[in-house]
């Protein structure tokens, strides 16, 4: 029996595992929304998690980060499963005879490899599409455009725009596009008519494909947890077509105060994001118009979301443009309860988790808790300090939380575990007992299973045990991350079968 989406509550005892689709074993190089996403769910399902958390969906930029896109509603091309393509007849077997595949990695994602092979596929793929699809498909297209124009127009107007100008960023065009004059949209839109029909493309069959393994994950009761970055990026359709909703120089478009954290576990020099803060004045006369879209679109896509830096909704960290690190900046404060209330009145209880790690006041707490949205629980974070530290599992004030061995931003757990001190190791072993000859990633895996937290998320890395190697991404440092994929066989019966046999043992349904 599928998920009824209505009916899901964070009172579920239920376990699952983190891992972007990007990270999934495939033919081209990247995983993808095809075969290796529907393997990865029947793993899922075969082990009895039930719940598959992803990192952002967005169409990457600068770095690949998903937390950098360009736009906060799009999904990322480069994820569409190019043999679905040929499967529905857009592509054929001489269309990738005349793009022959590189020698990919089997272990991490190539991006300069990657990306130039499948858009030249995805290009080709459209040129099809528009040759020999049936009235029906042609139909459907259109009825696509028209139900997501609210942002699909901008996106592919915007994306089309940076192409002509050579990739440079919106603030970099000549005034009268950058500005969005009305006639220089107009304009525009005429001249570059069949590269904004090829964006829209692109979104219709990610969207397509997307919903496919969604529904086919919903069916095994799988519940898909998605991820909303709290900011957007600076060169993106958002910003370029809402500027108002920014702090920005109006004359320059540049950003006035850049978003980040102060110095934390993370960094000792904090992070620097550079994405744009909010204009939230603006945004709160609007009823926060275009936070309450990207949110009713997140769910279109998504069953459950975690707001990442959720803090940010309470005050946040602004850094004046043209410091290097975030260690000068300011705590401002944001409308979040006003935000929350019209969330909720809107849009009902929705279920949504809260990134409520870093520098967390009372005043962040009392926002998280007003709203009842579950924080976070990190162990890796549980061994540091004394027996009061608030992520040992015997800490946990309530139930109505997630629990992680570790996140995306963390080493994975081996890598972990051999970095720290004598002293926190020889803590780390105290506290569970003994290190078992499974390796550290099944104790901790164990820990968290066991835990009074209602839900319990492993990075896939950690069920596989693998080391620093295979860390997904390391905050405050620009290069080599986003890039890790599980190798093919990596997903054997077995694996699923004590993960299965954990997730019975602690009564995670």
């Amino acid at each position: 029996m599928g998920i009824e989406q209505d009916k899901f509550s964070f009172e579920r005892r239920s376990s699952g595992i983190l891992v972007h689709p990007s990270s999934l074993s495939g033919d081209h190089g990247i995983g993808d929304l095809g075969n290796p996403a529907y393997k990865f769910v029947n793993f899922l399902a075969e082990s009895k998690q039930k719940i598959w958390q992803i990192l952002p969906l967005g169409p990457t930029g600068y770095g690949n980060s998903p937390y950098l896109c360009y736009s906060a509603i799009a999904g990322n091309p480069i994820l569409i499963s190019l043999n679905l393509l040929e499967e529905a007849g857009w592509l054929s077997p001489e269309d990738f005879t005349q793009n022959p595949k590189p020698n990919f990695p089997i272990d991490y994602v190539d991006f300069d490899l990657v990306g130039p092979y499948k858009m030249a596929l995805l290009e080709r793929a459209y040129e099809n599409f528009i040759v020999s699809r049936s009235s029906e498909e042609k139909e459907l297209f259109e009825l696509f455009c028209q139900q997501q124009a609210s942002w699909l127009d901008d996106y592919a107007l915007f994306m089309s725009l940076k192409q002509a100008h050579d990739g440079a960023s919106w603030y970099q065009w000549d005034r009268e596009i950058a500005t969005r004059d009305q006639l220089a949209i107009s304009n525009w839109r005429e001249k570059l008519a069949s590269s904004i029909s090829y964006h829209q493309f692109l979104q219709y069959v990610f969207f397509q494909q997307w919903s496919l393994l969604k529904s086919y994950a919903n069916e095994r009761d799988i519940l898909i947890f998605g991820d909303i970055p709290i900011y957007v990026a600076h060169d993106s359709a958002d910003v370029w077509a809402s500027p108002e909703n920014f702090l920005l120089d109006s004359q320059t478009g540049l950003v006035k105060l850049m978003a980040g954290v102060p110095p934390d576990y993370f960094s000792e020099t904090g992070q620097l994001w550079g994405n744009p803060v909010y204009n939230w004045e603006n945004l709160e006369t609007t009823g926060f118009s275009w936070w309450l879209e990207r949110i009713e679109k997140i769910f279109t896509l998504v069953d459950l979301v975690r707001i990442d830096h959720f803090r940010g909704f309470e005050a946040f960290w602004a850094v004046p443009q043209g410091e290097k690190t975030a260690q000068h900046g300011q705590w401002i404060k944001a409308p979040g309860e006003e935000f929350f209330t019209i969330l909720r009145d809107k849009l009902g209880q929705l279920p949504i988790v809260a990134e409520d790690l870093g520098v967390i006041t009372p005043e962040v707490e009392k926002l998280r808790d007003d709203f009842s949205l579950p924080g976070m629980k990190i162990l890796q974070f549980a061994f540091g300090s004394d027996s009061a530290n608030p992520f040992l599992p015997y800490n946990l004030n309530n139930q109505r939380c997630v629990i992680y061995t570790g996140t995306h931003d963390n080493d994975t757990a081996v890598g972990w575990f051999e970095s720290l001190s004598n002293w926190e190791r020889t803590r780390v072993i105290d506290y569970l007992g003994y290190i078992s000859s499974r390796g550290i990633h099944w104790q901790l895996i164990r820990l968290a299973m066991s835990s009074v937290a209602n839900i319990a998320i492993f990075p896939l890395q950690d069920i596989l045990g693998l080391g620093s190697h295979a860390r997904m991404n390391t905050p405050g440092i620009a290069d080599g991350n986003w890039t890790w994929r599980c190798k093919p066989d990596a997903l054997y019966s077995e694996l699923a079968e004590n993960l299965a046999h954990l997730t019975d043992l602690y009564g995670r349904y």
